[in-house]
């Protein structure tokens, strides 16, 4: 028996028929960009989060570039971002022409440490991105009480988080705005690109609806210099499909998640996630640590388990940053985000993985730890 990472065709035999049916929708209407169905998602994808407003955009970093655009965020301006993050954390921030001011990972959450967020910040200092990684909310009361107090904005980056709860309360709405993808690998993933941002800020909303179209709310009419990030309809179709499954199937991955967590907790070799109490994650991934981590890839490997790294190469080690001016200033290396990137392992998790094929997985961990 085989496992894949991830089966992305057994979301689409579950769905097929309400899948199916909306691509017939859309085709039979005549209407691709903006119509009707970007506006259903929008409202039924905000409602979801606790938010007010939704605005669907092309994928995930322009999410997050769009929303710091809108904020005025650029030239001489700093952001405060995980060292520990996938690069589109900080392409964003780049990308709006701001300083990436990288902070490290708390060691047991992997996400940004709260308690080293005040020594990063500085006079240019405008916004912090909280990463909710993997899917687990990052620490949001201590990041927002750390932002009043130096009046910064607080972005949600919730590209793995769709439906976790931080408190009892869904990202998405717990900053002034959050970022989401829909990649067709996320909880809530669409058939090709697609991302969204979230916010309870009319004025943001507004302003960013506006930039993902040109600058435009009147074919044209150009009222700022925009860009073309858009969400289709048709993708906006399938994720209306999707959203009404994304709690059963995060509960499906809870059980998954407990069932590793349940076999392999007596293993202190292996370091497994470690869930705060006031955490609801949904088990995007399932991160184990371990020290010889190539070597039990290769051994997972060779019993026909794929796995996958997130991620083998930090941002300030990646080509693109490593000799970038934005770190000139700041740290040359960030340890713990680097030791991470040699050790951790992401397990094959979604919603269709069967107990058997995690039962195989676990004990082939077993047999070599």
């Amino acid at each position: 028996m085989k496992v894949p990472f991830l089966d992305l065709h057994s979301p689409y035999i579950e769905l097929k028929s309400e899948l199916d049916s909306a691509y017939q929708r859309v085709m039979e209407s005549g209407w691709y960009i903006l119509g009707k169905e970007v506006e259903a998602f929008e409202t039924e994808f905000a409602s979801y989060c606790d938010a007010k407003y939704c605005v669907g955009v092309s994928n995930g970093l322009e999410a997050l570039h769009l929303i710091l655009r809108a904020m005025e965020i650029g030239a001489g301006d700093e952001v405060i971002v995980p060292a520990n993050t996938y690069i589109a954390s900080w392409l964003a921030i780049s990308q709006a022409g701001a300083r990436v001011v990288p902070v490290e990972p708390d060691e047991k959450t992997y996400n940004i440490n709260p308690l080293l967020i005040e020594n990063a910040i500085t006079s240019r200092t405008r916004a912090i991105i909280a990463v909710h990684l993997y899917g687990q909310p990052a620490d949001m009361d201590a990041i927002n009480e750390i932002a009043t107090r130096h009046n910064l904005k607080v972005i949600e980056d919730a590209a793995q988080a769709h439906g976790a709860r931080y408190k009892n309360r869904r990202v998405g709405s717990l900053g002034e705005a959050a970022g989401f993808s829909f990649y067709p690998a996320k909880n809530l993933g669409a058939i090709g690109d697609a991302g969204a941002v979230t916010t309870n800020k009319a004025e943001l909303a507004d302003k960013i609806r506006l930039l993902r179209n040109y600058g435009s709310r009147v074919k044209y009419d150009n009222e700022i210099q925009g860009y073309n990030n858009r969400l289709d309809e048709l993708q906006a179709a399938f994720l209306r499909v999707k959203l009404s499954k994304l709690d059963e199937w995060n509960t499906r991955r809870l059980q998954v998640a407990r069932q590793y967590l349940n076999t392999l907790s007596n293993n202190s070799d292996l370091t497994l996630p470690f869930t705060p109490k006031w955490a609801e994650p949904v088990w995007h991934l399932f991160v184990i640590r371990y020290p010889n981590r190539d070597e039990l890839q290769q051994k997972l490997h060779q019993s026909g388990i794929a796995t996958l790294i997130h991620y083998p190469i930090p941002p300030n080690l990646s080509k693109a940053y490593s000799r970038h001016k934005d770190l000139e200033e700041y740290p040359a290396s960030f340890p713990l985000t680097e030791s991470l990137s040699r050790e951790i392992l992401s397990l094959p998790i979604s919603p269709h993985i069967s107990e058997q094929e995690i039962d195989m997985i676990t004990k082939v961990l077993i047999s070599f730890i």
